[in-house]
């Protein structure tokens, strides 16, 4: 393999995106990921515009997002008691010049990962390889690999990116002394359940208290029966001072958890009637890292939740991971495959994701649900008397500027790599 040569560890959504951008710009690259069968495995997530805006620029358009979402069109706060905290439009009904996506995870992968193995060839991706480390020279660097029956494997190039998730081999051995993973005691049944959609047809609805709520929204347009794939996510926070005590993430019994919500009926929905609709559930703790104060050591630099595992209360995590990738391959154009790219990417992304990862912790825009209950309990007739209209309007902007996807800015910038251009 040439020392000029990209190096990519883990084929989730942040390293296909990553490829791809590599190979628009003319920069060589291999995906090693760990499992022997890339599936598509997950449930529903939420490209926000800024994210749609580079996938648009890979040639990766609506027809093609279409296959695997649908467009969102409003994003909505309910309290327990049904009444509206808090609702806007968003996407292209928002005023973005790019929509906002709801996709499925696992659909969303595959068609990444289909597009990298056209455009890159079949050997761009080889599974059942799990990076463990990597050494490195002023030349190059080497990243090490074990393979299912416990033999390892070098290859070699010119830069390394990590991009193996939570529990990433790589990040660990950049920091060899990071905290554990933070687990502030919420717990998540996620599931699908087929059924009519709800509000507008394409909500994105949190409905509930700060600490015991629902998340709904369609993955799927519907069908001639007018029945939708609908991504729930039952959460409830209780005592974590004896540490998360069961898998990452298992499938488990409805029984489990419905209780938590018995009564949850409302002339709109029956969430224990969606809930009991799902095939299977599956269970996992809401967990994020601390942040570090480097992405980058040497010719190695971390993205995705590698970098910055996040809360997915801002439901920007898979967006942040393909603009981790845009913006390196911006850099890469600019300072060629060096160290300094890696530099320059650090340097634009590091300090601001990090203060993302706390905001979300800290509840992200799900944080008026936190003043609700302050302020009322969260029972309520009129939100206004409680949050007027222009102080939640003012909550829900500052987190979109958090995010780096407020629609004036957004709009108005500059694509992050421009069309055509190449790395000679």
């Amino acid at each position: 393999m040439s020392e000029q040569h990209v190096l990519i560890a883990g084929g989730g959504i942040g390293g296909m995106a990553l490829a791809l951008t590599l190979h628009q710009i003319g920069v060589p690259c291999t995906v090693f990921e760990a499992v022997p069968q890339i599936k598509p495995l997950g449930v529903g997530i939420n490209l926000q515009p800024n994210a749609v805006r580079e996938l648009f620029d890979l040639g990766i358009g609506a027809d093609m997002l279409g296959q695997v979402g649908l467009p969102a069109l409003e994003w909505a706060l309910v309290g327990r008691n049904g009444n509206d905290i808090h609702a806007e439009p968003r996407g292209l009904k928002a005023g973005y010049h790019w929509p906002q996506y709801a996709v499925h995870r696992g659909a969303l992968q595959m068609m990444l990962y289909q597009l990298v193995q056209q455009r890159l060839g079949p050997d761009a991706v080889q599974t059942g390889l799990r990076a463990v480390g990597y050494a490195q020279t002023e030349a190059g660097v080497t990243l090490q690999l074990r393979d299912a029956a416990g033999q390892m494997h070098e290859k070699t190039g010119s830069l390394l990116v990590g991009a193996d998730g939570l529990h990433s081999a790589l990040r660990a051995q950049m920091y060899p002394d990071q905290p554990p993973i933070q687990w502030g005691g919420a717990i998540l049944w996620r599931g699908v359940t087929r059924a009519a959609p709800i509000r507008t047809g394409s909500s994105f609805v949190g409905l509930g208290t700060h600490k015991h709520r629902m998340v709904i929204y369609p993955i799927s347009a519907p069908d001639a029966d007018g029945l939708a794939t609908i991504n729930w996510i039952a959460e409830q926070t209780v005592d974590n001072s004896a540490g998360w005590e069961g898998d990452w993430n298992r499938k488990v019994d409805i029984a489990r958890f419905i209780h938590h919500f018995e009564g949850w009926n409302y002339d709109w929905l029956d969430v224990p009637a969606l809930i009991l609709g799902a095939s299977e559930v599956f269970e996992y703790p809401m967990i994020d890292r601390d942040p570090v104060p480097s992405w980058v050591d040497g010719r190695v630099a971390l993205l995705g939740d590698a970098a910055h595992v996040m809360y997915p209360t801002g439901s920007n995590g898979a967006s942040q991971a393909i603009i981790d990738g845009r913006v390196l391959g911006a850099k890469l154009l600019a300072h060629g495959l060096t160290p300094r790219a890696l530099a320059a990417y650090d340097a634009q992304l590091c300090q601001p994701v990090s203060e993302l990862v706390l905001r979300n912790r800290g509840a992200g825009p799900f944080g008026l649900l936190n003043l609700v209950d302050e302020r009322c309990g969260g029972v309520f007739d009129d939100i206004n008397t409680v949050i007027p209209q222009d102080e939640r309007d003012a909550f829900m902007a500052g987190y979109k500027a958090a995010a780096g996807f407020a629609i004036e800015r957004l709009n108005a910038s500059p694509p992050t790599i421009a069309p055509g251009a190449r790395l000679v």
